[in-house]
């Protein structure tokens, strides 16, 4: 009853408030015919969760004090369609807990990613192919030549490729 109460908008009850004040003025009999309107439920509770949406918000704040009403019983006396009518009215899927994405929004976000990545690896391959040719002094042979030089010009005789016992790469990096 406390989530039902948590859950339940803070709204002013104009049209109960109304038949309970022109029940107050009029005859005893009027009174009577206007207590049992106000307790007849505006949707049965065994269809609440069909209604609620297009009900307006005085309707939905009277079935929100029908049921509170209601579960001031005993519940082992409640009927399955009220206590499923509570539940739903308190942690149904409507208001703050609504869906965010409506059904089907999963599949349009699947293919929308899988085309965005998809058009990226086209637009990668195609800068690809439409590059020019990688210059000549990467390539394996022209590392081994730069090698060959350094060795001739005695470059970095301390701890690079012309030191004593130098048994590195040099300046090859293609396998």
């Amino acid at each position: 009853m406390q989530a039902l109460r948590l859950a339940r908008p803070r709204l002013p009850l104009r049209s109960a408030s109304r038949a309970f004040a022109a029940a107050a003025t009029s005859s005893p009999s009027a009174a009577s015919t206007a207590a049992a309107s106000s307790a007849q439920p505006v949707v049965p509770l065994s269809n609440v969760e069909a209604m609620w949406e297009r009900l307006s918000a005085d309707e939905q704040a009277v079935i929100h004090q029908q049921l509170e009403e209601i579960q001031k019983r005993d519940w082992k006396s409640l009927s399955i369609d009220e206590k499923k009518a509570a539940y739903y009215v308190a942690f149904g899927p409507h208001g703050p807990r609504a869906p965010v994405n409506p059904p089907g929004a999963k599949a349009k976000i699947a293919l929308g990613v899988t085309g965005l990545i998809v058009s990226a690896g086209v637009l990668f391959y195609a800068i690809r192919a439409s590059a020019p040719a990688p210059p000549r002094t990467i390539t394996k042979e022209w590392e081994e030549a730069s090698n060959e030089r350094a060795l001739e010009l005695k470059l970095n005789p301390i701890s690079g490729v012309a030191s004593e016992g130098y048994s590195g790469p040099g300046f090859v990096t293609h396998k």
